[in-house]
């Protein structure tokens, strides 16, 4: 799945690149990869710190999106497959 996959399946136009939903599902398609990254190279340190790095802002979109938009939130949670 690349990026234009990804606004288009949850933004709300094909230009909506700035919304929380859309900066949520970017983050987590680069969390994955990188996450795989890091199972083959286990030293690279500067790569875990931007994992860290990405893995605080997603948080910090999550808590703003729970907070304005219940709904959204659920339903972001449940096609991204976050929370169990």
């Amino acid at each position: 799945m690349n990026k234009v996959d990804i606004i288009s399946k949850f933004g709300k136009s094909e230009k909506d690149t700035g919304s929380s939903c859309v900066q949520i599902a970017l983050l987590t398609h680069r969390i994955k990869h990188l996450t795989e990254h890091l199972k083959v190279h286990r030293k690279d340190f500067h790569s875990r710190r931007g994992l860290v790095a990405m893995t605080n802002r997603r948080r910090k979109l999550l808590g703003y999106m729970k907070f304005n938009d219940p709904e959204g939130y659920k339903e972001v949670i449940q096609k991204l497959n976050l929370r169990k």
